[in-house]
């Protein structure tokens, strides 16, 4: 019995991949596929590689379009949008999964050009750049800008138009590609060499009819913004009156032909010469009729009585400045006397508060106070005298001297200490004091009072 697990060749995982990748991709039906569904699971990743899903209501399948072929699309695809793609199935090794690579895509049931128009219209209508304001068209240009294409028929409309209008005014062309992919950025480079010279008073541009393909690079992004961002008036003419692009639109004038363009841009030559004369025939008229009244009102005046008799005029002026001069000097005469008063008011004050007259009263008072502080000193010393005198009479009395006199004694011992009682009697040697002398005695018997 033999083993079949030995017998049998088993393969990797990674060589049935190969193998089955290899399958779908040499299989003619799935190198160019034809596929419409609804976009799932989309979200724009800028710049970058776009994966997403097709479904419709029974299956689903992974997609993926590259950079290079998404920036070839003139629209953004959304969730939900139902759209056409062709590309080539094929399988994905490192997850073995099948998905289509997108090589073309566009909206099922609308063009993809016109559904990035709607797209660009709806976004810059939310920025607001259709609501602003318009910028005026100078009334008598002397430098028109046209940018356009040199070899086509919108140049030699707007000059043959332009000349037979107004032939005054100077046409400038600015060459452009008004077709193709790089037609968007020759269009913008030209708007912004117009902006950065800055001599022209309009911007035309424009070029003839076309199908949307053919007028695309007039419905991008960067043209828009190039026209609204222009210091200089833009008027739009592109294609046929039934076409409408967002050049157009953001416009501060919207032309439908290029002769419609050049006849905005510039008024009739011979319709403002005819204006220019009536208005100098009015202003002729209006002065004259000035100049009517004038005299008139002239007239008036030289026969006025003020210029008849003048010196009427300067008799109520005379009078009434007679008036207002004696008004004057009496007001002056009111004014000095009430002044002098004032100053001879003053005048008193001030002497009262002068400084020789402060000066003078407290030298009086000064006398004054000097006179009393001698008289106080006199009695106050006389009084201290005669206290002094008492003092001396009461401590005449008490002195021990006086005591002394009158036949008084007192003993003290060898170190001139007091002895005034017997217990105090230290030694036998002891010293009587006289009023005129001191004697030196020898205690040789003591008695002491009874009680003591």
């Amino acid at each position: 019995m033999t083993n079949d697990r030995f017998a049998t060749s088993y393969l990797t995982v990674s060589a049935l991949t190969k193998y089955i990748k290899r399958k779908f991709d040499v299989d003619p039906y799935l190198s160019k596929v034809y596929l419409t569904g609804e976009i799932s699971n989309f979200r724009l990743r800028p710049n970058a590689h776009q994966y997403f899903s097709l479904k419709d209501d029974h299956a689903k399948i992974s997609a993926i379009m590259f950079k290079s072929a998404f920036n070839r699309i003139k629209f953004t695809p959304e969730e939900g949008m139902k759209v056409l793609v062709v590309g080539h199935i094929s399988v994905y090794e490192p997850s073995g999964s099948y998905q289509i690579y997108v090589e073309q895509m566009e909206p099922d049931g609308v063009g993809q050009l016109y559904q990035a128009y709607e797209q660009l219209k709806k976004k810059l209508a939310g920025e607001g750049l259709f609501a602003l304001p318009k910028k005026p068209l100078p009334k008598f240009p002397k430098r028109i800008a046209v940018v356009t294409s040199p070899s086509g028929a919108v140049i030699r409309d707007i000059i043959t138009t332009v000349r037979r209008r107004y032939p005054i005014a100077q046409i400038v062309l600015f060459p452009a590609l008004v077709q193709g992919n790089e037609a968007s950025a020759d269009i913008v480079d030209q708007i912004h060499r117009v902006n950065a010279l800055g001599r022209f008073d309009t911007l035309i541009v424009g070029r003839g009819g076309g199908s949307i393909e053919d007028l695309w690079p007039f419905n991008e992004e960067n043209v828009a913004r190039a026209i609204v961002g222009s210091k200089i008036p833009v008027i739009s003419s592109v294609g046929h009156e039934t076409d409408t692009t967002i050049a157009d639109l953001v416009a501060d004038v919207r032309a439908a032909t290029p002769t419609a363009a050049a006849e905005l841009a510039v008024p009739q030559l011979d319709q403002v010469l005819v204006d220019l004369k009536t208005t100098q025939n009015r202003i002729i008229n209006a002065t004259y009729q000035q100049i009517e009244q004038e005299k008139l009102k002239l007239k008036r005046l030289q026969t006025s009585p003020v210029f008849s008799t003048p010196q009427r005029i300067y008799e109520t002026f005379s009078q009434h400045l007679d008036l207002l001069n004696q008004r004057l000097v009496n007001q002056a005469d009111k004014i000095t006397s009430k002044r002098k008063e004032q100053f001879t008011d003053l005048k008193m004050r001030l002497r009262l508060v002068a400084p020789t007259y402060l000066i003078k009263e407290q030298q009086q008072r000064l006398a004054t106070l000097r006179n009393r502080l001698n008289q106080g000193m006199a009695q106050n010393l006389k009084n201290q005298r005669q206290q002094y005198q008492v003092l001396v009479g009461s401590l005449d009395h008490l002195s021990p001297l006086k005591i002394l006199s009158r036949g008084y004694t007192y003993t003290t011992d060898e170190q001139d200490h007091l002895i005034g009682k017997v217990a105090r009697l230290q030694t036998h040697s002891i010293k009587v004091h006289f009023t005129d002398g001191v004697i030196k005695a020898t205690v040789t018997k003591i008695t002491k009072k009874e009680g003591h």
